[in-house]
């Protein structure tokens, strides 16, 4: 599997990456999520989180 890549222009903070993948990515106090655990993939499923996305800022390479 890829790795997950945050579009900081596009993120607007909904914590919903967060709530799936706590390891993989964390909202900071910019209210930007960040990855945290690009190779944690394996203990959640980051492909989710992309498509759970509202704002479609998450993407697998």
């Amino acid at each position: 599997m890829g790795k997950p890549v945050i579009n900081f222009d596009e993120c607007t903070g909904c914590a919903t990456c967060v709530e799936l993948c706590p390891e993989v990515f964390e909202l900071r106090d910019d209210e930007k999520a960040y990855v945290i655990g690009e190779d944690k993939c394996d203990t959640c499923d980051c492909q989710e989180a992309a498509d759970t996305c509202p704002s479609e800022a998450i993407t697998i390479e």
